[in-house]
């Protein structure tokens, strides 16, 4: 039988991230092994100037070939980042072998700094680009002519996509997936690798539910914890701060501190965050969801939805859902997007 392959080619260098490499690669690889003897499966190929062996910034040691044994055509080039990214971006010959690649590739990707590589090869001017959110304004600095946004997990831009910081290269490499295979394919593969759940790009870098940690205080965490039970019930302040057996001057006071934003906005967030999980995995009305997450009245919805993420609860839910009624995985756009 004849499989049909795409050829994936991994760029690597002296100090790179290792599971900038080691990621999307496990993702690859598990779609080869879930396919069998069926479907478009994918060529791996890892290659680098410092072949046969590179070490990464872990110490970890991969194996690679010389940078010319990856010519011809190529479906996917795939860029990591590492610490060593400032001896990379020095690399003439590096930085001028990842743009005369890029052009013989169906699409280019980046994990984390990578981003950085392609910038400096010329390939994200005009473009909208992401990387590691501690590097964006960095990036943005170093290069005017590159729409950084630093929110994102990754970022397609034609044939372009750029991930954020080391672990979203897995959501970045699963995107990829979805393109070539199907939104329902790629959530298999995401379930056989046991993520707890497939991000989208457009997800921040930094969820709501991250961000607002537990506090190490016993009563504001006791209190952020009730919160999160009953964020479909009205959540009146004084009452919450007379469970944490604290008057609610110093309660606001001590939960800013504890938390990092006041506790009516903490409440919010939190709501945002409940309402944005059900709009993107189920076909709740949103009405109906308003409701669930404690919004009095769709209007309030409508307003805090809007200032917290500048869409409506509907172009989110258009943009982002993930689970169709048959419990399928939907993203009709990543349709184009393979085409770009």
């Amino acid at each position: 039988m004849i499989v049909h392959q795409r050829r994936v080619v991994v760029v690597i260098y002296s100090g790179a991230q290792a599971l900038d490499v080691a990621g999307p690669i496990e993702v690859f690889d598990t779609v080869n092994r879930r396919l069998a003897e069926t479907g478009v499966r994918y060529r791996i190929e890892v290659v680098s100037a410092d072949a046969p062996l590179v070490r990464t910034c872990s110490g970890m040691v991969i194996a690679a070939e010389p940078l010319d044994h990856a010519d011809g055509p190529i479906d996917t080039l795939l860029v990591p980042g590492g610490w060593s990214l400032k001896d990379a971006l020095a690399d003439r010959e590096l930085v001028s072998w990842i743009g005369r690649a890029a052009a013989r590739s169906r699409r280019v990707a980046s994990v984390c700094g990578g981003a950085f590589l392609l910038a400096e090869a010329g390939l994200l001017k005009g473009r909208r680009a992401t990387t590691h959110w501690a590097f964006c304004e960095e990036m943005a600095r170093r290069y005017p002519d590159v729409t950084v946004d630093h929110e994102p997990i990754f970022v397609w831009d034609g044939r372009f996509v750029t991930s954020a910081g080391v672990s979203t290269g897995i959501d970045m490499a699963l995107s990829l997936v979805e393109a070539d295979h199907g939104a329902a394919f790629a959530l298999e593969v995401a379930r056989y690798l046991v993520l707890f759940f497939k991000r989208n790009g457009g997800q921040p870098q930094f969820s709501a539910i991250l961000e607002a940690q537990l506090a190490d205080r016993a009563p504001i965490r006791a209190a952020q914890e009730w919160i999160l039970e009953r964020l479909e019930q009205p959540l009146p302040l004084p009452e919450i701060a007379e469970r944490a057996n604290m008057s609610l001057r110093n309660f606001a006071r001590v939960f800013r501190r504890e938390v990092g934003t006041p506790p009516g906005q903490y409440i919010e967030q939190m709501r945002i965050a409940r309402a944005r999980k059900l709009l993107e995995t189920t076909e709740l009305p949103v009405t109906q969801i308003a409701r669930r997450c404690g919004f009095p009245a769709p209007e309030t919805f409508f307003r805090s939805f809007g200032r917290s993420l500048e869409l409506t609860p509907n172009e989110y839910r258009r943009r982002f859902q993930t689970i169709s009624p048959s419990g399928l995985v939907v993203r009709p756009d990543l349709a184009e997007r393979s085409s770009d």
